[in-house]
């Protein structure tokens, strides 16, 4: 089980962003995707392939995930200060 596993809010879910940001400052060099673009690249792939993913490991996609709110965090996050 891994920390993903564990977000069920939006506080659950900025913790982990900054888990992630400690983690990159920590050994970001070791990330298979290192930089930004490489980043939004995986990312987006894999969204694309999540259902392999749950189905992969004998889980349901969420059927009301919030993708907007997701959509948005994103978006927010190139001008926000």
């Amino acid at each position: 089980m891994t920390a993903a596993d564990h977000v069920e809010s939006k506080e659950d879910l900025a913790a982990l962003v900054r888990s992630l940001r400690r983690s990159y400052a920590e050994g970001g060099d070791s990330w298979e995707n290192a930089d930004l673009p490489s980043f939004l690249d995986a990312l987006a792939a894999w969204i694309d392939d999540s259902d392999g993913w749950y189905r992969n490991t004998g889980q349901e996609v969420p059927p009301n995930g919030d993708w907007a709110f997701f959509a948005r965090a994103l978006r927010a996050a190139a001008v926000y200060e």
